[in-house]
């Protein structure tokens, strides 16, 4: 009884110290949360204000607090935006093959954790024929027998210190960077769509009235030329005026280039062969959104997923730490093997061929040439330089919203005045086109007055597609609703 007792205390004692052993594994290494972040009253230098200036009647109000907008390009109210948008994550490649790295790295996590956690177990066959050499003073000098082996081998490795666990724990972990890149993908290639989709209606708008311009500067030079042969003007004059036709004319192939690379670049991100890009949107049925949530700074952390691919970044760096401090300790393994074996098949089948073995192997690192405090302490700086990367993220993200937050403000005072100036000189040609009518003024007046509404009507064009970009880029720098993110494989120990 006493030796049972005795055998039992032992037991019970090595229980406990692997147990120890295994809980201590879990402060090998910082526990990869995130750092404290100041939570700025608001994001940039001055306040933001609870709404813009109205522009062509609209008047923007930033909800503050309000959860981001999952697919906010609907709020655009355009169906051939969201059209091209739905075309565009349905058929882009570089998203189906973001998506499909996505899932092998999850398969590869889920192999790792197979290998790694449970044990192995393989079934072999072996049956060959050899000739050996004998002695010979005991007769023949030559043997020849068949041999005949089939077992099952078993392999096991405890994790006592939880390297295997924690190197799980950091690949589940890149494997969360890996989905948040993807959502940023995904996020990010509707946003460049929508982009791209109103910055080549705004430049078609341009081209547009550009040609009115050219063609009115045309009109100028001819009229004046003709003045400078009947003497009424000097030949500086004429030589003026086709100067100025020539250098607007000169803009618009300029522009043609923008808008066609534009187009071309849409196509791309559509999935579609740049000679099918889609016709251009109508800009002036594309509604700019009245209200534009602005999410908290906490919030902004947790809806982001560049910051959230950066903090599991952090948490993969971390358990790496882990990981390196564990192999510096002991490694247990246990090998275990049965099946049946002998010289002919009817005594490898038989009881007299039954075969088995059992080990266990115990391995304590002594001396690495100092590779493993090496490799620890490269673990440490990657987790501190993780640490670093993560506070950049950060402030850039706040960085991001506060320059978006500025553009949109400052967009609607431009907009405001550019609308205001061209409908005052849209007034000034209508009067002035009523006079020439009338005969009381010469066609060079209307000419000169619809110029003047022509450029003022230019200014519009880009401070209307800045404003409309600008919202873009504010939904997209909110990211998604705050959302619980579940671990890549449920199961997963992570440090």
């Amino acid at each position: 009884m006493a030796h049972v007792f005795s055998t039992y205390s032992i037991t019970r004692t090595a229980a406990g110290t692997l147990t120890l052993f295994a809980l201590a594994a879990c402060s090998f290494g910082p526990n990869g949360e995130p750092p404290a972040m100041p939570a700025p009253a608001h994001y940039g230098a001055e306040a933001q204000p609870t709404q813009t200036v109205p522009a062509q009647g609209v008047t923007q109000q930033f909800v503050v607090g309000a959860k981001a907008v999952p697919e906010w390009w609907k709020q655009f109210q355009s169906d051939d935006l969201n059209a091209l948008v739905d075309e565009g994550l349905r058929n882009s490649p570089t998203l189906a093959a973001t998506d499909r790295s996505l899932a092998a790295a999850r398969e590869q996590l889920r192999a790792q954790i197979g290998s790694s956690l449970l044990p192995s177990i393989d079934a072999g066959g072996q049956a060959t024929r050899e000739r050996a050499l004998g002695i010979p003073e005991a007769g023949p000098n030559t043997f020849l027998y068949n041999v005949f082996v089939g077992q099952l081998q078993a392999h096991y490795t405890f994790d006592i210190f939880g390297a295997a666990r924690l190197e799980n724990a950091a690949l589940a972990a890149r494997v969360d960077v890996q989905a948040y890149q993807f959502d940023a993908a995904r996020r990010a290639l509707a946003a460049n769509i929508v982009s791209a989709a109103l910055a080549s209606a705004t430049l078609h708008a341009q081209i547009d009235a550009t040609q009115r311009l050219v063609t009115l500067a045309n009109e100028q030079a001819r009229d004046t030329v003709r003045r400078y042969d009947l003497g009424a003007v000097s030949h500086s004059d004429a030589l003026s005026a086709q100067q100025s036709a020539a250098s607007l004319a000169a803009s618009l192939p300029g522009l043609r280039q923008q808008w066609t690379t534009t187009r071309h670049a849409l196509a791309v991100l559509l999935g579609r062969t740049p000679d099918a890009a889609p016709p251009d949107l109508d800009l002036a049925r594309i509604h700019v959104p009245e209200q534009v949530p602005v999410s908290v700074p906490s919030d902004l952390l947790k809806s982001r997923p560049d910051i959230q691919a950066a903090d599991a970044t952090l948490k993969a760096a971390a358990a790496d730490v882990g990981v390196a401090t564990a192999q510096m300790f002991p490694s247990l393994s246990l090998t275990a093997s049965m099946g049946q074996g002998g010289f002919s098949w009817p005594v490898a089948l038989s009881g007299a061929g039954a075969i088995w073995s059992i080990g266990a192997s115990l391995s304590q690192p002594i001396f690495h040439g100092g590779a493993l405090l090496a490799q620890r302490r490269a673990a440490v700086d990657s987790y501190e330089a993780a640490t670093a990367q993560y506070k950049q993220t950060v402030l850039a993200a706040f960085q991001n919203v506060a320059d978006t937050l500025a553009a949109l403000e400052h967009d609607a005072q431009a907009l405001d005045a550019a609308n205001f100036a061209a409908r005052s000189a849209r007034g000034i040609f209508d009067e002035t086109s009523a006079r020439y009518r009338l005969g009381a003024v010469p066609v060079t007046s209307t000419r000169s007055s619809e110029q003047q509404y022509r450029n003022a009507q230019l200014d519009e064009i880009r401070y209307t597609g800045a404003r409309l970009s600008d919202t873009a880029a504010l939904f997209q720098a909110m990211g998604n609703p705050v959302q619980d993110v579940k671990p890549a494989v449920e199961g997963v120990a992570r440090n």
